[in-house]
């Protein structure tokens, strides 16, 4: 997301899927569950112990006024982006694993938000397009769906046989956030904002109804790739993300480096243009500015009077001198963090070692005085992360990505070289610490941290020498960094998670989406 433009590529994969891929039934029909691979018996099922909760203490990411609650509004948690969720994940007692299959081929649904009630809302990728979802969170049965429109990218993925083009494409409505009265914002691929709302009717049946749309077409490039416009001659600048700021608007950023706000109330949208910069991350909003990093620099943006983004501050980072192999492009692959005493924390993409960024973002800061710490992560020439950090308090933690590119990366036992590191900014301000380094191999979700536990998620992968390929969801202490419990969720290519992120329910569930589909882990008993 998204990062992680996570998000997108993990729903991106899925649409590489055959012409005969179908989506899974509507109407509370629930579809087979995911098929596993050949070995699932040769490899352990469960490893640890149950872990016992223990909260983490700090104060929780502000609320934005216009977001669901925070830990059920996107895919990032909250507007801060902290990867965080104040509900207690599943401690390892007993985890029971269910799943469901979206589609014949491909269907994997990414990012999940939950309604008042605690309904799954979710975006799914299919070979027709993007389907938004509402499931029953305890059975992953489809309650109601919404097509979106197919994107320029998996056109040409098909008709130039070039399917990288869909593996960095993060439009079409991967990223969504859940407004404060339960309804999704998202941007398509005909360049609209889209506000969509759930409703059940007498019969009990759900639908989702758009309430808004917003046509962004007169401001953002739009000659795009489609089955009636093969070649186009003009410039196409997709929408990668949208999130409300706390005053209302809407705010948006496009591929080619457009930031722009929508005012909900009048319709009105302003932009500006960043030359020469790429967007494929998502952003982050608290109420002092709009954070978003490009491949060349972070800045902070706020809104004029008109709602024309302004920036407040744009600092550089070590973009490196290419793409390593499990990032999108020479940039940053995070979303940037707001965390603990003004801070927001990015990685940059130095060529041998990886750095996590973290800077002051008051505008008032002199540029001397930006720079809190920059501290190298990982293996030399093995370093990366295309998805977001999670931020408590002034801790980071962040995963290694380096080498997965797609689900056909980890195929025949293979994994990456991993790893995970937490980091602490000093209480001072005066610089960042080590706390603890593991090497669970964690080749490409957004994790996540439960603070009502005290226990980060992630999705796992260990090498195997029979050529099984095994998926766990891994629970690790984030306090000490040790692996408290694993799970099985699957094996084979169905259950690579490929960037989809991890996702901690109301009712303590943990979701992950995968290529076929979405798994849920919760505790027997």
């Amino acid at each position: 997301m998204l990062s992680r433009r996570a998000l997108a590529r993990a729903l991106a994969l899925t649409l590489t899927a055959a012409a005969t891929a179908l989506t899974g039934p509507a109407g509370g029909a629930r579809a087979a569950e995911i098929p596993k691979a050949p070995g699932h018996r040769l490899v352990s099922q469960y490893e640890g112990a149950p872990a016992t909760a223990r909260p983490v203490p700090g104060a929780a990411p502000a609320q934005n006024p216009h977001l669901a609650p925070n830990g059920r509004s996107g895919m990032h948690g909250d507007s801060w982006g902290s990867g965080t969720h104040p509900y207690p994940g599943p401690l390892g007692r007993d985890p029971q694993v269910t799943s469901e299959r979206i589609a014949a081929l491909g269907g994997e649904c990414a990012t999940a938000t939950f309604d008042a009630a605690g309904r799954l809302i979710t975006v799914c990728g299919t070979f027709q397009g993007f389907l938004l979802k509402l499931l029953d969170p305890r059975t992953l049965a489809t309650l109601a769906e919404y097509q979106l429109p197919q994107r320029s990218s998996t056109v040409e993925a098909i008709t130039r046989l070039d399917f990288s083009k869909i593996f960095k494409d993060t439009s079409g409505g991967a990223y969504f956030y859940l407004d404060d009265r339960d309804r999704v914002v998202l941007a398509d691929s005909r360049h609209h904002v889209l506000r969509l709302a759930h409703e059940q009717a007498a019969d009990g049946s759900w639908r989702f109804v758009v309430d808004d749309d917003w046509d962004l077409s007169a401001v953002v490039p739009h000659d795009c790739v489609s089955w009636t416009n093969l070649f186009p001659s003009g410039v196409c600048d997709p929408v990668t993300s949208v999130m409300p700021d706390w005053q209302g608007r809407i705010w948006w950023v496009t591929r080619l480096g457009r930031v722009g706000t929508i005012d909900p109330d009048s319709g009105r949208v302003r932009s500006v243009q960043l030359p020469g910069e790429e967007i494929q991350n998502s952003f982050s909003v608290a109420e002092d500015g709009v954070s978003i990093v490009s491949d060349h620099a972070l800045y902070s943006f706020e809104a004029d009077a008109g709602g024309t983004p302004v920036v407040r501050w744009r600092q550089t980072y070590d973009r490196g001198t290419g793409t390593k192999p499990g990032s999108v492009n020479q940039g940053s692959g995070t979303t940037p963090d707001l965390f603990g005493d003004g801070y927001a924390a990015i990685t940059d993409n130095a060529d041998d070692r990886m750095n996590v960024v973290v800077y002051r973002r008051g505008a008032d800061v002199p540029d001397g005085r930006r720079l809190v710490c920059k501290v190298p992560v990982f293996g030399a020439g093995h370093s990366t992360t295309d998805n977001s950090l999670i931020t408590w308090g002034n801790s980071i933690v962040v995963e290694n990505n380096y080498g997965y590119e797609n689900l056909t990366s980890l195929t025949f036992g293979r994994s990456v070289v991993g790893g995970v590191t937490r980091i602490d900014v000093r209480p001072d301000g005066s610089g960042c610490d080590t706390v603890w380094q593991s090497d669970v191999k964690s080749p490409s979700t957004v994790p996540k941290l439960s603070t009502a536990n005290g226990l980060l998620y992630f999705y796992e992968k260990e090498p195997n020498a029979l050529g099984v390929d095994a998926w766990y969801l891994t629970a690790v202490d984030f306090r000490t960094g040790e692996v408290r419990w694993r799970r099985l969720t699957g094996t084979g290519a169905a259950y690579d998670n490929n960037w989809a992120p991890i996702t901690l329910g109301p009712d303590g569930t943990a979701y992950i989406g995968v290529f076929n589909g979405m798994v849920a882990v919760r505790d027997g008993g």
